[in-house]
């Protein structure tokens, strides 16, 4: 049996695929758009107030790339580069999840916006994607989150 998927989601994936150079498949079983995270993209997830402030910065710096809002959940989510094997120590990774940030592993999906999200709010786009060349590294994204989120270091 064939199932059909909504032409709008569709639509939306092959805009991520064709403009954006974004490697998004459907599932068909959600129907959600994901990026998978791995060899070429990272994700972080922080509370929405402290990913404004992370957006900021990293705007200033020149380095903001794509960012995913999640309304009711208050939460943003940050397509950056990938993850690099023993990048990320204990003492970052404690101190991430203290500011409620978390860092995607490998393997792992991230549901981009679909045009049904978005009218519904549901998850929209805090910043679109440019290009697959316009997100920044995680490293960079982490150093942001933590100077943003720790008193001591703003």
């Amino acid at each position: 049996m064939t199932t059909l998927l909504d032409s709008t989601l569709e639509v939306r994936c092959v805009q991520y695929r064709r403009e954006f150079h974004l490697p998004a498949s459907i599932d068909p079983a959600s129907r959600h758009i994901l990026l998978d995270i791995g060899s070429r993209y990272g994700a972080i997830t922080m509370p929405a107030d402290l990913g404004e402030r992370v957006h900021r910065r990293l705007g200033q710096a020149g380095l903001a790339g794509p960012v995913v809002h999640h309304p009711r959940a208050r939460r943003w989510t940050f397509i950056t580069g990938p993850v690099r094997a023993g990048s990320l120590s204990t003492a970052i990774s404690a101190e991430l999840f203290r500011l409620y940030a978390t860092v995607a592993c490998a393997g792992s999906q991230v549901v981009l916006p679909s045009a049904d999200d978005e009218r519904t709010g549901y998850r929209t786009w805090v910043q679109a994607p440019e290009t697959a060349d316009t997100v920044p590294p995680v490293e960079a994204v982490i150093e942001a989150t933590r100077a943003s989120g720790s008193p001591r270091r703003n």
